[in-house]
């Protein structure tokens, strides 16, 4: 099973301008992140530019596209980094959201939001499923 933790935005991720984390807390993230990678459920972690650097493309009921600029209103809707992690289990993955350190520093509100991915034997068979399946294999082939 694979699980996002979503690092939700703040106000003050929102207004930087380059990322400049109190050394304590990167230390921190790091042995967490060392941690998982240890166990061997992490697979991918980063953290996210402001949504002033972004754009969202919206698009129509009538087929067509528009781009938006950021920044985007409400910080607190915005996702700042995100730790992709595949465990065996929802309570695996409940267990490592309790160890990860508070992105915002300590005594200062934060929000992680866990989310499990969508596997692929997870939808009805179908040709584009099939397709999927065929392309997720070349990635593998990749790495």
């Amino acid at each position: 099973m694979r699980f996002m933790m979503i690092v939700k935005s703040c106000d003050e991720f929102e207004a930087e301008t380059t990322p400049a984390p109190d050394e304590a807390l990167m230390a921190e993230m790091v042995r967490f992140h060392e941690d998982m990678a240890q166990a061997g459920v992490l697979l991918d972690g980063s953290g996210l530019h402001p949504s002033h650097k972004g754009w969202r493309v919206h698009f129509g009921a009538d087929g067509g596209k528009r781009i938006v600029d950021g920044p985007f209103a409400e910080a607190k809707e915005l996702i700042a980094g995100y730790t992709l992690i595949q465990v065996r289990s929802r309570e695996e993955a409940l267990e490592w959201s309790r160890r990860f350190p508070n992105p915002a520093g300590r005594g200062k509100a934060a929000v992680i939001e866990l989310r499990q991915l969508y596997e692929l034997d997870d939808f009805p068979p179908s040709q584009p499923l099939e397709d999927f399946k065929k392309l997720d294999a070349m990635q593998g082939e990749k790495c």
